[in-house]
This record gives structure tokens, sequence and C-alpha cells, in this order.
């Protein structure tokens, strides 16, 4: 199982990114897919996650900012990400869930002026 973070950066207060997960070594159709964040001293909590039937959890502090989005064809997750806030700011990391857990090695945004 392989899982590749791409899309992060640095970004001003109000801006967007979009991150990819670019996954390898399973039936990713099959799997729950989720992003996780982690900013420095803090845990790693969960961000957003998509079911195999396109189900969406989000965390209260990202409803209506953020869409998690998911494509079978091309074995892809995504994080849409408007509205970022300086909070924001962490290690984000793509996560499957494929009897045990599996992490791709994370994407960092920074959300500063």
């Amino acid at each position: 199982v392989q899982l590749v973070e791409s899309g992060g950066g640095l970004v001003q207060p109000g801006g967007s990114l979009r991150l990819s997960c670019a996954t390898s070594g399973f039936t990713f159709s099959r799997y729950l897919m989720s992003w996780y964040r982690q900013a420095p001293g803090k845990e790693r909590e969960l961000v957003a996650s998509i079911t195999k039937i396109g189900t969406r959890n989000y965390a209260d502090s990202v409803k209506g900012r953020f869409t998690i989005s998911r494509d079978n064809a091309k074995n892809t997750v995504y994080l849409q990400m408007n509205s970022l806030k300086p909070e924001d700011t962490a290690l984000y990391y793509c996560n499957a869930k494929v009897n045990n857990d599996f992490w791709g090695q994370g994407t960092q945004v920074t959300v500063s002026s």
C-alpha cells in the first residue's frame, strides 16, 4: 500500500488549496479514505473522511470550508480547502483503512500573511 500526498504550500488567509493523495497497492474503491492533520505540539486529528459509497464526514472546525472527494478511476482522494485560516496550518496526511491503517508522508499546509 502506498499513499502519496501533494498540493500543500504557503497560502494567505482566505485562500484555497487542493490536496491530492495518489494511492496504489490495494483496491481503492473498496475502502474508507481520510485526511488527518497534525499541527506542531498537537495531536493528529481527523479532518475529513469519505466512505466507499461517498458518504462524507468532517471535523466541526472545517465544515463548510473543506470538501473531500474521491476518484475511483484514478485511485485518488482529494481535499479542497477554501477560506483557509492560520489555525489550519499543519502537516496533512492521507489515510487508508485497509485492514490496518496506512499513511502517506504528509504535505505541509501553511496559512500566513
